[in-house]
């Protein structure tokens, strides 16, 4: 049987495509040469390639790619996200609207939080987030909710990273106190990152399940200490969790990947 060749430069805009997706950061040409092992130049020209065709686009200071909205909408419709994504929009729109908070629904996949749906609040404070984006378990609200709703096997796994990179003075870094935090969210229903990745940023989350009663995502409001006050919260919470048995997307979808 005749074998065909694979074509490396396809194979080199793939692998880069990949090393955006499963980082939570925006990545330079340097870094990307670095995690690709390919020369810079290399890197240069598939990155712009890739730009110029719309799935990578650049970050505010123009040095950094990251994956464009093109890219996520590519496989949107054929995944379980996007109709996850859609059931949610107008009941999170309704949830931004009566805060003025940005809302976000992530889900998880392999060891981070994916935002795949976001409503901007009105007030003017602004997240640097985008559906498609990354951000880390361990210090985000979305985060905490979704590595607690996994299983058990996934949660052990997932605590022996320890320890956890420190954002802030209330950052979680230890797995003993990620243990903790996880038994106390499972028993209240909720999750608060209480200036755990932003200073004077709170993001309160609670987890969206089926109409067969799966846990699915994790719904969340983000805002700045002032408007997440310690008063408001038990409010927040039962908006939120009102919010989140709203969301029915199609039944037995998975949304917890690599959450076993």
């Amino acid at each position: 049987m005749q074998t065909t060749k694979s074509i490396p430069a396809i194979e080199r805009a793939f692998a880069m495509l990949e090393a955006l997706d499963n980082s939570s950061q925006s990545m330079n040409i340097a870094e990307l040469s670095r995690k690709l092992d390919i020369p810079r130049s290399s890197a240069h020209s598939i990155a712009l390639t890739l730009e110029r065709c719309g799935y990578v686009t650049r970050d505010a200071s123009g040095r950094n790619c990251m994956l464009s909205m093109k890219a996520y909408r590519l496989g949107r419709e054929a995944a379980p996200a996007g109709h996850l994504a859609d059931a949610a929009f107008r009941p999170m729109k309704a949830l931004s609207t009566a805060t003025q908070l940005t809302a976000h629904l992530a889900v998880l996949d392999r060891d981070q939080a994916v935002y795949v749906q976001k409503v901007q609040g009105l007030s003017l404070l602004r997240f640097d987030t985008h559906i498609g984006k990354r951000t880390n378990l361990h210090c985000t609200g979305v985060g905490k909710v979704l590595l607690s709703y996994a299983s058990q096997s996934y949660q052990e796994k997932y605590l022996k990273q320890a320890p956890f990179a420190r954002y802030t003075r209330n950052t979680i870094t230890t797995a003993s106190a990620l243990r903790r935090e996880i038994a106390k969210i499972v028993k209240q229903a909720f999750a608060l990152d209480d200036q755990e990745e932003e200073l004077d940023v709170r993001c309160l989350a609670v987890p969206v399940v089926s109409a067969r009663g799966e846990f699915i995502a994790a719904l969340s409001v983000s805002g700045s200490m002032a408007q997440l006050q310690d008063d408001w919260l038990p409010a927040g919470i039962d908006l939120l969790q009102k919010t989140a048995r709203q969301i029915k997307p199609l039944s037995g979808l998975d949304m917890t990947r690599d959450a076993s």
